[in-house]
């Protein structure tokens, strides 16, 4: 059964059990869908609003593209289960002979690499979510602002968990010159867009606590 089929219950019952699957990643994208969902929500609220008419047509187009994203998102919840069982697996290789060692460390090197391709597609997905946020805040219906700000958030929480998933995987490859340029992406994803929510985050405390 796909992980985004259960119920809230049963998926959080599994997060929280001894299986390998769902973990953090799955949780992460999780996260980023309902971050994307909230804003999708703000422009779902001001369109038909008379008073929001001038930027209607730039609100349907980004909630096409939040919900696209969403599904993009709730994809990637069961991918990252997907991803870890090849991992598993390499785990478990016997490594008793030195062709067992050599074969054990190749195969645990290519399954590193696919763990690692899932959470830095959640991470772009989440700085997608997160540039979107910013729009719904700036175009949507000010009663629903704080929705904008909590969608930033959430995908910001959903970005930096994905990109501790990078680091534990990049951490144990052979390979060191390619782990660094994982960790690499994952960082400049980290540094443009982290502040990106903060700011908005800081814009929408002040804005509703009407400080100057």
């Amino acid at each position: 059964m796909e992980l985004t089929k259960s119920s809230c219950e049963g998926f959080l019952e599994s997060l929280a059990s001894k299986a390998p699957a769902p973990g953090g990643g799955g949780a992460a994208a999780l996260v980023g869908a309902a971050g994307v969902a909230l804003g999708n929500m703000v422009g779902s609220l001001t369109v038909g609003k008379k008073k929001y008419a001038a930027v209607e047509a730039d609100l349907r187009t980004l909630n096409a593209r939040a919900e696209a994203l969403r599904r993009r998102l709730e994809a990637l919840v069961q991918a990252d289960a997907e991803a870890f069982l090849p991992l598993a697996a390499a785990y478990g290789l016997p490594k008793e002979t030195p062709e067992q060692q050599a074969h054990k460390a190749a195969v645990l090197e290519q399954a590193l690499d696919g763990a690692c391709a899932v959470p830095l597609e959640i991470m772009e997905a989440c700085c997608e979510g997160i540039a979107l946020a910013q729009e719904y805040a700036a175009k949507g219906s000010a009663l629903a602002v704080s929705d904008a700000g909590c969608a930033a958030l959430f995908c910001k929480a959903a970005l930096q968990a994905s990109g501790l998933n990078v680091s534990i995987n990049t951490k144990l490859m052979a390979d060191r010159a390619h782990a660094e340029a994982l960790n690499a992406k994952a960082d400049a994803l980290l540094a443009q867009y982290v502040p990106l929510a903060d700011t908005l985050y800081e814009k929408m405390a002040t804005q509703l606590r009407g400080e100057v």
